[in-house]
């Protein structure tokens, strides 16, 4: 089966709130994404809500729940205590945690599994004992996908914003793209699932999904958002789509 595709409404949301205007409507548009034959939503509260807002979360919950009760609602962020209660009160189907301070632009690197499983592994199990499937933000490293097997994690999301960052590189892509597919081989013998997310296109989503056959899931933002521009959130969601092979 192709890789799913989650709709990340940060970009979206982080529109919206130039001003103090109800427009963009990130549910209205998250509407029409999932309409449009998106497998789910996918957001990152973080603590200044300069992106998603807290409140969005029990309307994004609600319209899954009403609408499309087949798609999936994933959450992701820093797991502190604050995010952690978050995702308790809102149930999403998955969380993806992320090591982001809460100062960064967006997501940049993934967890240090050797140094963070101590840190990592009682939460995971707090997490998947609300009965949330739980995915962990991994840069490229085959033996950091396989530590994340021992924290407990169910998937792990590979980084793909050094793969995304070679448009104009071909040969540099596809060094990226190797390093990649070589974690996810790791993940996938050592029982996890993979999902992937960052700066992902198009253009360059049909090679990702050849390298990693087996790719549960992608997350798509920023890319996605510029093309609705073009050609609007329906279209843009059946091109995406098509890159993943469905």
């Amino acid at each position: 089966m192709p890789a799913k595709l989650s709709v990340n409404l940060n970009a979206i949301a982080m529109l919206r709130n130039r001003r103090d205007l109800p427009w963009p409507s990130v549910i209205g548009l998250g509407r029409l994404a999932l309409s449009a034959g998106a497998h789910g939503l996918t957001v990152h509260p973080r603590p200044d809500e300069r992106h998603t807002r807290h409140s969005d979360l029990p309307e994004i919950r609600a319209l899954i729940d009403d609408e499309f009760p087949k798609a999936e609602f994933n959450i992701e962020g820093y797991p502190s205590e604050d995010f952690l209660a978050l995702v308790e009160k809102h149930q999403p189907e998955q969380v993806t945690l992320v090591p982001d301070d809460p100062a960064q632009a967006t997501s940049d690197h993934g967890w240090n599994f050797a140094t963070d499983a101590a840190f990592l592994t009682p939460i995971v199990k707090r997490l998947k004992k609300a009965g949330v499937r739980v995915s962990l933000f991994s840069d490229s490293d085959p033996d950091g996908a396989r530590i994340a097997r021992d924290i407990g994690a169910d998937r792990i999301e590979l980084y793909t914003g050094p793969y995304g960052s070679c448009h104009s590189d071909s040969a540099k892509a596809a060094k990226e793209l190797e390093r990649l597919g070589q974690t996810a081989d790791a993940a996938l013998a050592a029982g996890l699932q993979v999902n992937a997310g960052h700066d992902l296109t198009v253009n360059n989503l049909p090679a990702l999904v050849k390298r990693i056959p087996a790719l549960a899931e992608v997350s798509i933002g920023h890319g996605l958002t510029a093309d609705a521009l073009e050609y609007g959130m329906a279209g843009t969601v059946g091109r995406f789509l098509r890159a993943c092979g469905w």
